[in-house]
């Protein structure tokens, strides 16, 4: 079958690259690529933040860890490193994503936190992994924009443009979330532990190690403006106060990073006619990209 991809983010080219691998000649279309894209500056960890359906997610988040672990274990120029994380919650109540992995309770992983949920998170480093990613694909990227996905040809058109579609689907379930982090020095931070506090919703920390400096964040709020965000001093000072309250001792700021998550309630993969849609990842486009691109695969019959 021969099927065209739109979108070239994390999304898009494991969707492509699933389709290649279940025999099908794929090719990709994107307005933009590489470092132009959210996917380039994403944590980019293991992580079921802020997405659903929650009974699909558990599902999509255990299918993608495992296949992340493993290309961890087999091909380290890929960029995925297995991390332990940690996260810091209001209660001792499970999360609402358990079922994805294994968790256990520990009492005072950080200073000022009275316990967290700890689990195997395996992390990719945007910059290693895209290209290696790219490298996969027998198709090649025609950069373009589409204005209109059912002009587009193919026997199958998939949809993976995440923020893009609410332009392009008027789909105003569709949300801009912004997102501001710090790109430091590894500091005294351990390498090996990614930390989310998500205590205050407001106010999201969050530490993730690459391997040679921090991915330190950060922000989640709906966007309204008509220009992408600017870096807001007041959040970058509250996110080093917030490192430093835990014990986190980050090194220098080398620079920091701004985008919006394209964020929707429910993550939208669903079949349309010759069209399939799979956007709406939210901040958790690394974790369900491999589950989603699955079950992609499946709608084409």
């Amino acid at each position: 079958m021969e099927v065209t991809v739109v979108g070239a983010g994390v999304i898009g080219l494991m969707t492509a690259l699933s389709l290649e691998e279940h025999g099908h000649r794929v090719r990709i279309v994107a307005a933009a690529t590489g470092a132009q894209i959210t996917s380039a500056v994403a944590g980019a960890v293991w992580f079921p933040y802020r997405t659903g359906p929650a009974d699909k997610v558990a599902g999509w988040a255990a299918r993608t860890r495992a296949w992340l672990e493993d290309l961890a274990r087999t091909t380290p120029s890929a960029g995925v490193d297995v991390l332990t994380g940690y996260e810091i919650t209001p209660t001792s109540d499970e999360p609402w994503w358990s079922a994805a992995c294994e968790l256990e309770w520990v009492p005072a992983p950080v200073t000022g936190a009275p316990g967290a949920w700890r689990f195997v998170a395996p992390r990719c480093e945007p910059a290693i992994f895209m290209p290696w990613l790219e490298a996969q694909l027998v198709a090649t990227i025609e950069r373009r924009v589409v204005l209109d996905l059912a002009a587009e040809a193919g026997d199958v058109v998939i949809n993976c443009t995440g923020l893009g579609s609410r332009e392009l689907c008027d789909d105003r379930e569709l949300q801009p979330i912004q997102g501001q982090v710090l790109i430091t020095a590894p500091g005294h931070a351990d390498l090996g532990v990614s930390i989310t506090d998500d205590r205050d919703p407001d106010a999201i920390f969050y530490v993730i190690p690459r391997r040679g400096e921090l991915v330190v964040g950060g922000i989640a709020r709906a966007w309204t403006g008509a220009e992408p965000p600017q870096v807001d001093d007041t959040i970058t000072q509250r996110i080093l106060r917030q490192a430093a309250a835990l014990g986190i001792r980050v090194g220098d700021v080398h620079r920091i990073n701004t985008g919006l998550r394209p964020f929707r309630a429910s993550v939208r993969l669903e079949r349309e006619g010759r069209i399939i849609h799979n956007y709406g990842h939210g901040g958790a486009g690394y974790t369900l990209a491999r589950g989603c691109a699955e079950d992609v695969v499946g709608l084409l019959g």
